[in-house]
């Protein structure tokens, strides 16, 4: 005999009431055991997009979500542990040259990370076109990981917060996908029950984010951080740019180029400022103050732990990057200073070119998408490389030019100055 019936839970949210404790519980215990119907969940979830949820609604919900699955412990490190979750955006690599520059600096990164959904990169895709590197380790090999190399990338097993992965792919097909209560409990159920003990939230804002309103990514973060900290977890969100692609790749095998030219000292200005001021936010929530991320990038530090995080997890560091079968360039129709860039236009064209994928579970090409030889604020000539499409479809390329078509605009500086969404736009402690 169950406790409640969905159908009284999904009439209490429908006229606007607080669910209660115990109707959290049962409903979201319920749908990942299968008494209640995807049908049913679907109904609820769309009363939540439409009519909200308290905080303290929110709470639980997460809550049941983490009691759904494992909590993972590492309590046998001998280093605090920090993790850093961003909400995706256009050469979102940022978490490739990040964790192993928080390990160079003293703290442990248990980092599990997702696969790319549409017009966003997942970080698992862009590793795996690393010969020979694994996303899927057992709890024991993801500690030895982080006991020899201080941190580690992988896949969430299917012991941790399964009640997430069946909300999440009904959230997909209902239109549901952007209710923030949500958005905010499948992202912070994950890493509650991840076992970190401190997060940095990196909630990404602007035409190339999943929340392109900045006022309602700042809601996202405040309701994130209040979940982390009242789970215990020193928890700090940063507000982000991304208007404008960050870096000058987007693509798998592409990314992880790139992040290894920043490990090495070099690459593009905007990657290696959004990671140093990570690093910085992560090092700091848990009391490593005398460390300096920008110098572990430059001498060398980093890159040994990247090398030796790649290796502890199959991967050959030295191994050549996929190269995609076929590629074109697009040039500027004419000289000034690139104004803007349209960073959904360059994610959408580097998943048509196949970078991404339209369903979970299709494959991936690991050295399909988009190199960018020129970004706002920068000079061009007519004639001159815009951007480079990479694909081993060559069939794709007509869909993938559809989609830059208008993506940057091109012309003489106005008085105001190029209107740019500053990297950092909101530091949201509570």
């Amino acid at each position: 005999m169950e406790a409640f019936s969905a159908a009284e839970i999904i009439a209490a949210k429908r006229d606007h009431h607080s669910l209660t404790d115990p109707q959290i519980d049962w409903v979201v215990d319920a749908y990942t055991r299968g008494a209640v119907a995807d049908e049913q969940m679907s109904a609820l979830l769309m009363a939540i997009l439409l009519n909200g949820m308290e905080n303290r609604e929110i709470s639980r919900w997460t809550d049941a979500m983490i009691n759904s699955g494992e909590r993972m412990n590492w309590s046998a490190l001998s280093r605090p542990t920090v993790d850093k979750h961003s909400t995706g955006g256009v050469g979102d690599k940022i978490t490739l040259p990040l964790a192993p520059l928080v390990a160079a600096c003293g703290a442990a990164i248990p980092q599990l990370s997702g696969r790319g959904l549409g017009h966003t990169g997942g970080t698992l895709d862009k590793l795996e076109s690393i010969p020979g590197w694994r996303a899927s380790l057992s709890n024991a090999e993801m500690l030895k990981v982080l006991q020899d190399c201080g941190a580690v990338i992988c896949a969430a097993g299917a012991g941790l917060a399964p009640a997430d992965k069946k909300l999440y792919a009904l959230r997909d097909v209902t239109a549901t996908v952007e209710a923030i209560p949500l958005i905010a409990s499948s992202i912070m159920s994950k890493k509650i029950a991840e076992g970190t003990s401190a997060l940095v939230l990196d909630v990404k804002t602007g035409g190339g984010a999943f929340m392109s309103d900045p006022e309602k990514a700042k809601e996202l973060a405040h309701v994130m951080v209040g979940l982390g900290k009242r789970a215990g977890v020193k928890t700090v969100a940063l507000v982000t740019a991304m208007d404008v692609p960050l870096g000058l790749t987007a693509g798998n095998a592409l990314e992880v180029r790139e992040s290894v030219e920043v490990l090495a000292g070099g690459g593009p200005s905007d990657i290696i400022e959004l990671t140093v001021l990570l690093a910085q936010e992560m090092l700091e929530l848990v009391g490593i103050k005398d460390a300096d991320p920008a110098a572990a990038l430059k001498n060398g530090k980093a890159m040994d732990v990247w090398r030796h995080m790649i290796s502890a997890q199959g991967g050959d560091p030295d191994a050549k990057l996929p190269v995609a079968k076929e590629n074109t360039v697009v040039t500027a129709d004419r000289d000034g200073t690139i104004l803007s860039m349209d960073a959904m236009k360059v994610g959408m064209a580097a998943w048509r070119l196949g970078a991404g994928r339209s369903r979970q579970g299709e494959s991936v090409q690991a050295g399909a998408g988009i190199e960018i030889h020129a970004k706002p604020g920068e000079s061009i000539e007519a004639g001159s490389p815009l951007y480079t499409l990479h694909t081993d479809t060559p069939a794709a390329f007509a869909r993938a030019l559809e989609s830059l078509e208008n993506s940057v605009t091109i012309g003489a500086v106005p008085a105001g100055g190029i209107d740019r969404l500053p990297l950092v736009i909101e530091r949201i402690v509570d």
